[in-house]
């Protein structure tokens, strides 16, 4: 949530036409109440329309709401105007940086450089500040241009406030730390640079009590400041994620903490997006799908509101509705805008939808071409973003649960293109369980043609034996599938997958061996057939351990008398 990183930061009022409705402006923005500032910064405009910082300002919010096509409006309104009109052309510096036109943007950056004067320090924090704000953050040359800043003027807590934070965008925790106390140094009122100190200590991970304290007494100094119960709320959600035991209590305090967030921000659109953003972040779905239906009764345009519908949608088991809102969303929204988890949902409420059940209870496709295209949407998911396989596991096991091994084959196998899968072992694993289950529910005539995935599956199972040389069920679920390829290369993997599988278990125990006896008898009956070729000693071996487990198995007893 892009919204959420250093929110409120970048305007910073000096000298504008009425130092009160300026001040104003400057509180609402820090307390991330954008709509009064809209509101407050128009009416500036009106009474000034001379002053080019006042459509900066303006400008400047709208691009902290993504409302990039806004802000260019005023930023272009504001270049042409008589007094300060250079800070417009920071602000579409700042756009140059989102469509990654990096080139523009620093041609304008230094035109606007190019005439400062000795003293002239704002221009450059706001520089600093473009860098930090784009879509793709270059926190080196922010930190460079705010430390030209402190160098003209090493008492300006807004520049030591901004370097403060392009130092935490580039992970330099203690040189933040450094930057925001120096910050409160020259301006102890600067209750941001308080707030992003209690951050760093949140992000220790370690440190959440210390962190809650912090925030704390920045609520007992001012509790109606409203980006400190913004944080609260996001200290108590990591919390939760790092103890599970306590996620749902936390999770209930996160988001009563939000909601006090709202109350004292304001109730937009854009503010209730935020808000959106983070019932996504803590599950709340049935919350999710109503604040959705709120705010497609605001704005009927906005897409991204579709978005949040289809998610929760689908979570709340609306799978048609979720299929059509996300189909919708991906119909009116920017390319640019479509994540993988969009296609990955698009595909799950397609699959929800088109398997039912039969009379028996067993699982059917009752809509093929909808299946078709629920696999292809998670496939693209996949190739979208490929680390959104991680997810894909669950996926594939609701299909092979479903007996819909073909299905949940492609599924597994797709998260096995993944070298950086944390469930690379597990999703081989199974990609190679649900080809075996599904070959072996062919015809006779269907196997014939099936070879190739036979083959697929002993890759991903070697696959398994890599990562855990000890994986018993790896071993014998190889020793299946090469036993149906039946190369004489494949019947020497069956039985030496056997041996490996045997060893394994009889090294566990008594309890393990019970366990395991019907596999046991299935290794040793055909390992030991294939022995009885190459290696009779051994195939007796193997044939009278499988009697031992089963005397009464008929067709163990006819090799033994055939090896004599």
């Amino acid at each position: 949530m892009k919204e959420l990183k250093f929110l409120g930061l970048s305007l910073l009022f000096f000298g504008v036409a009425s130092a009160q409705d300026v001040n104003e402006a400057k509180k609402a923005i820090d307390a991330e109440q954008y709509q009064k500032a809209k509101t407050i910064l128009n009416s500036l405009i009106s009474s000034s329309p001379d002053e080019g910082k006042n459509y900066f300002f303006l400008g400047d919010v709208y691009l902290k709401q993504t409302e990039q096509d806004s802000a260019a409006i005023f930023f272009n309104k504001g270049k042409a105007v008589k007094n300060n009109a250079e800070f417009n052309n920071i602000g579409l510096g700042q756009i140059d940086l989102n469509a990654g036109n990096t080139a523009a943007a620093q041609a304008k950056f230094d035109a606007v450089e190019k005439e400062l004067g000795k003293r002239d320090v704002e221009q450059l924090i706001y520089i600093g500040r473009a860098y930090i704000n784009a879509e793709k953050p270059d926190y080196a040359k922010a930190i460079a241009v705010l430390n030209k800043a402190v160098a003209k003027d090493s008492k300006s807590a807004q520049a030591y406030l901004s370097l403060g934070d392009a130092y935490y965008g580039e992970r330099k925790q203690s040189e933040a730390y450094s930057a925001y106390r120096n910050a409160l140094l020259y301006d102890s009122s600067l209750l941001r640079a308080k707030l992003q100190m209690a951050v760093i200590t949140k992000n220790t991970r370690v440190a959440f009590p210390e962190a809650i304290k912090a925030f704390d007494a920045i609520v007992a100094s001012n509790p109606n400041y409203g980006p400190v119960y913004r944080e609260l709320a996001e200290t108590y959600y990591i919390w939760g994620v790092t103890e599970p035991a306590k996620k749902k209590e936390y999770n209930a305090k996160a988001l009563s903490y939000y909601e006090k967030y709202m109350t004292l921000t304001d109730y937009s659109l854009n503010s209730r997006m935020r808000r959106a953003d983070f019932l996504l972040l803590t599950d709340d779905y049935k919350g999710l799908e109503a604040e959705a239906l709120k705010m497609q009764q605001m704005d009927k345009v906005n897409p991204r509101i579709l978005r949040y519908l289809a998610y929760s949608q689908y979570e709340n088991g609306k799978y048609a509705e979720s299929s059509a809102s996300m189909k919708e969303w991906i119909a009116k929204a920017d390319p640019k805008r479509i994540i993988a988890r969009d296609y990955l949902y698009l595909g799950l409420s397609n699959l929800a939808s088109s398997v039912g059940q039969d009379a028996q209870g067993n699982a059917i496709i009752t809509n093929q071409a909808a299946f078709d295209e629920a696999i292809a949407n998670i496939q693209k998911a996949a190739q979208t973003d490929i680390n959104i396989t991680n997810e894909f596991g669950a996926v594939g096991q609701k299909l092979f649960k479903q007996k819909l091994y073909g299905p949940a084959a492609v599924v597994y196998g797709v998260a096995t293109t993944n070298p950086d899968n944390k469930n690379l072992m597990a999703d081989n694993f199974f990609y190679a369980y649900s080809l075996y289950f599904d070959h072996v529910n062919k015809s006779a005539e269907a196997q014939k043609g099936n070879v190739e995935n036979l083959k697929k599956a002993d890759t991903a199972l070697a696959k398994v034996i890599e990562l855990n040389a000890q994986s018993q069920d790896a071993y014998l679920y190889r020793a299946k599938v090469n036993r149906y390829i039946q190369t004489p290369e494949a019947l020497k993997t069956m039985a030496e997958s056997y041996d490996k599988y045997i060893e394994i278990v009889n090294a566990a125990g008594q309890a393990e061996v019970t366990k395991q006896k019907k596999n046991l008898l299935d290794a040793y009956s055909n390992a030991g057939a294939y022995y009885a070729v190459t290696d009779k000693t051994k195939a007796t071996e193997y044939f009278n351990k499988a009697l031992a487990l089963d005397p009464n198995d008929e067709y163990v007893k006819g090799q033994l008398k055939s090896l004599k």
